[in-house]
């Protein structure tokens, strides 16, 4: 793909970059607000070799791209700004509303944009663990030795350090330094402030000047950065817009770090954990009640939500799950659903005769298998054929069901295919077994429906 053309083509397509009101973009989509929707010409930018597809959701302009969206959108943002210059744009009431969009639009543009630079790195750690896990359990590796030491080094310090890194792509979502942002997350994980709660762990009490404060152990944790870094990204514009230029190299970093660093120890860190605690609490707790009923709700409308594009609101509480448990229920309902779209395109395969179609669904199957992006096969499939999506959606909903049954776990936030596997090793060896027999459940409940569903002469529509 030619991300270079392929940005200016978008652009040009969407009514140039004074008709971007916001941009980001998640694992796979580039997503905009649009000043005026209706200049951006749907059918030409589909034709963009590359784009996959194109949605209007949740108040945002969604392009499919792939997992390498990321280099589109590197080049995209350029193009932007180049084009922009320094020029102010004049918007009117309206537009402004619409080239920030809704709350919920902001939010999930908002948590996409936080957590999508690091799923490559949450990912490929997770996996690392798996097998890690794996090895010692074939007497490959002994726990406790050097090598075993580095590697669960490697695979665990994305997971202690995330408020580090969730700083730093905060900070490029709010506006606000990346650098001294990461500074804060790294000021929250120093040893001798740690060492500060002694063995009472989290709940300590120390002072700052006299002011009581509430010691907690924050690595491992999401909820609270992201707030500190919210509330920074203001006091940051503000100075960047108060403190004369000669005296921003040392004043303004001065100040961010005596300000917010106490601020965030005193407020805002315990609000966050005590938060993100109760948010996964509540989950957890209605997992527990009814871990099947759980399953068939995710398994079943985890597509409808990745076709909204919303899905991006349940990330961060497996990610949170992950860190701070080192497992997650939701995550394998999630493959329950990918698996049953594998199933669906199986079905497909078998009964109809077209060629385009059939075709279709076996690109549709591979992607999934290889790289766990059903999108392509969602909108040029699933959202066109009901029937089919029916299939897919009990197909999830079975399995998912199963899977809640047995009530398996990642250890790691993955997405769903044949090659994240290895989330489900855990020491417990029944965990793999069920996670196999429950995507099989999914994938063969949706392609027996699939094949009934479809019609032989049945065409891609």
């Amino acid at each position: 793909m030619n991300f270079k053309q392929a940005a200016k083509d978008i652009l040009e397509n969407i009514g140039g970059a004074e008709n971007v009101g916001n941009m980001s973009h998640c694992a796979t989509r580039l997503r905009l607000n649009l000043i005026d929707r209706s200049l951006a010409n749907d059918e030409k930018i589909e034709a963009i070799p590359g784009v996959l597809n194109v949605v209007y959701k949740a108040g945002q302009y969604q392009i499919l791209i792939g997992t390498e969206v990321p280099k589109l959108y590197a080049e995209f943002e350029k193009l932007v700004n180049i084009e922009r210059g320094d020029a102010p744009v004049e918007l009117t009431e309206e537009q402004e509303k619409a080239a920030k969009g809704s709350i919920i639009s902001r939010m999930f543009s908002a948590i996409s944009a936080i957590f999508a630079p690091l799923l490559p790195a949450l990912a490929g750690s997770g996996i690392l663990r798996g097998l890690l896990i794996l090895a010692v359990q074939v007497n490959l590796i002994k726990t406790g030795s050097g090598t075993y030491t580095i590697l669960y080094a490697a695979s665990m310090s994305i997971f202690y350090f995330l408020p580090v890194m969730l700083a730093f792509t905060s900070a490029k979502r709010f506006g606000a330094s990346p650098y001294l942002s990461a500074l804060i997350g790294a000021a929250l994980l120093y040893p001798d402030l740690i060492n500060l709660m002694g063995k009472t762990g989290n709940g300590a009490m120390t002072n700052f000047f006299g002011i009581p404060t509430v010691l907690m152990n924050y690595n491992s944790t999401v909820v609270p950065i992201i707030l500190a870094i919210w509330a920074y990204s203001y006091l940051y514009k503000w100075l960047d817009r108060h403190i004369t230029e000669n005296l921003k190299l040392v004043v303004l970093p001065l100040i961010s770090l005596a300000v917010m660093l106490p601020l965030t120890i005193i407020v805002i860190g315990p609000l966050g954990v005590y938060s993100g605690e109760g948010i996964a609490w509540l989950v957890n707790w209605l997992i527990g009640r009814s871990s099947i009923l759980a399953g068939i709700v995710v398994g079943g409308g985890w597509s409808v939500l990745v076709s909204m594009g919303i899905h991006w609101a349940i990330n961060p509480i497996m990610i949170n799950n992950i860190a701070t448990n080192g497992f997650d229920y939701i995550c394998p309902w999630t493959f329950a659903c990918n698996f049953a779209v594998i199933g669906m395109t199986i079905g497909v395969f078998l009964k109809a005769r077209d060629t385009k179609l059939r075709s279709f669904a076996v690109t549709g199957l591979v992607t999934i298998v290889l790289s766990a992006i059903i999108e392509p096969t969602l909108f040029g499939l699933l959202v066109k054929n009901r029937k089919l999506w029916l299939a897919q959606i009990i197909g999830g909903a079975v399995g998912g069901a199963y899977l809640g049954l047995t009530k398996v776990v990642t250890n790691a936030f993955v997405f769903g295919s044949v090659t994240t596997f290895p989330a489900f090793i855990e020491k417990n060896g029944s965990n793999f077994l069920n996670a196999i027999i429950g995507l099989g459940i999914s994938a063969v409940v949706a392609a027996v429906l699939a094949y009934f569903f479809t019609n032989r002469e049945e065409k891609l529509a």
